[in-house]
């Protein structure tokens, strides 16, 4: 490979932890800490002109409070300044450094994906930011929520893991959620791709679950095992499941042997808490590796509306895209040049998931100087207003020395309308 490490970095407001590409094994690993385990305390530190982080951080805070700065992921959200040993730091600022410190082991990037419980433009702009600071380009850099990241792990399991529904449980001290992975229904195939999702299906805190720690009590394992089992059974009512797993510092101990007889009914289970950082590491395999692209993930916040224009490639004319479903909007800015034939107009073809209607548009040339075939050089972009209206911007950037270029520019809004509700129709 040689080209530097692909990474897969899952970031929370307790921990962070890292799984890189084993080239060897052709498959994510996931890096241990000094104690043996995945997990990295995300608290900052800063004492004797010396940046720690991690469990050296939180030792020195026990011994001397004031050096070290807690719950950092949510303060880089909110965009707090926050205070070490009398000095002002900014939170983001505090972040980025924590991130360079985790991935000093690795010394050139290649691909980093972050993921995080869920993810929006500020978050995405964070992290995207953070990349650019460890000296990659935006290219390099990619942002998905836990959710995907579970999608990713799973489109890499054998697909007998993946069936039909995949379900994914997390339990902490105080709640469970639980979701469920499945394939879309999109009624028509689409150059035979396919399509698949992940629902949040439980989000309860169990009050039994806090009575669990530090010390189990029988009688409220009892209780919170009932509980955890009276769920799977509601999640599961009519359900095929393939798999099933368990992830979350609330499934260490062992206080649901009933639950867990049901899950492993017919299925196989599987526990553990490198799952997410490992897909996100497979989003990172996918984008740099010569790998099979699999189904397309889609949620609520992806874009079930592809835009293609009419071109020849190859010698073939046909709709290319140049927006696909799947991506978020404020993901799905780009920048193309081609070579046209001639200066008649361009089409643009609006094709949606959720419905039957197809939207053509044409872009006006008029202007565009006559010039011999193929000699034509456009810059095409576009660039996204709001999640329902997309810009593309057409440019004369001339033929090198031959034809220079020209003040000629077209403009086209396309209105993408939204999903109003319809992602949930693709059952």
């Amino acid at each position: 490979m040689g080209k530097g490490h692909i990474l897969g970095y899952d970031m929370n407001e307790k921990y962070c932890q890292i799984s890189y590409y084993n080239e060897a094994e052709n498959e994510p690993e996931t890096m241990q800490n000094t104690s043996g385990n995945y997990q990295i305390p995300l608290v900052i530190g800063y004492y004797k002109e010396q940046w720690i982080y991690g469990r050296t951080a939180k030792r020195l805070d026990t011994m001397m409070p004031g050096y070290m700065v807690d719950d950092l992921y949510t303060k880089a959200c909110k965009r707090e300044r926050v205070k070490i040993d009398d000095k002002v730091y900014d939170a983001v600022w505090l972040l980025a450094k924590f991130v360079k410190l985790t991935l000093e082991k690795f010394e050139t990037i290649q691909f980093l994906t972050f993921t995080t419980p869920e993810t929006d433009i500020d978050i995405y702009k964070m992290l995207k930011g953070i990349g650019q600071h460890l000296g990659l380009q935006k290219s390099q850099i990619c942002v998905q929520d836990y959710k995907e990241s579970f999608c990713q792990y799973m489109i890499f399991q054998p697909k007998e893991l993946w069936q039909y529904e995949s379900a994914l449980f997390f339990c902490d001290e105080q709640r469970i959620k639980a979701f469920m992975l499945r394939k879309l229904n999109t009624g028509t195939l689409h150059d035979g791709e396919s399509f698949i999702t992940v629902d949040e299906v439980v989000n309860a805190h169990m009050k039994e679950l806090r009575a669990l720690y530090p010390i189990i009590s029988e009688e409220r394992a009892r209780d919170a095992d009932a509980s955890f089992k009276a769920m799977i059974e509601n999640v599961f009512e009519k359900k095929v499941v393939s798999s099933v797993y368990l992830t979350g510092e609330g499934f260490e101990n062992e206080w649901y042997p009933n639950s867990l007889r049901v899950l492993c009914n017919g299925r196989r289970a599987f526990l553990g808490n490198n799952l997410y950082s490992k897909g996100a590491c497979y989003t990172s395999m996918r984008k740099c590796l010569d790998v099979d692209e699999g189904p397309v993930y889609l949620d609520e916040t992806k874009l079930t509306e592809r835009i293609c224009l009419r071109m020849r490639l190859g010698g073939r004319e046909g709709w290319h895209p140049i927006v696909a479903w799947g991506e978020r909007w404020y993901e799905a800015d780009g920048q193309w040049e081609v070579l046209l034939e001639d200066t008649s107009d361009i089409e643009v073809l609006v094709e949606s998931l959720t419905g039957e209607d197809v939207q053509v548009e044409k872009i006006s040339l008029e202007g565009l100087p006559e010039r011999v075939d193929y000699s034509l050089r456009i810059q095409i972009e576009v660039m996204f207003l709001d999640k329902n209206t997309c810009k593309l911007i057409l440019k004369d950037i001339g033929f090198g020395e031959f034809y220079p270029a020209t003040d000629f520019q077209a403009e086209k809004l396309i209105d993408l309308g939204g999903t109003n509700g319809q992602f949930n129709s693709m059952s």
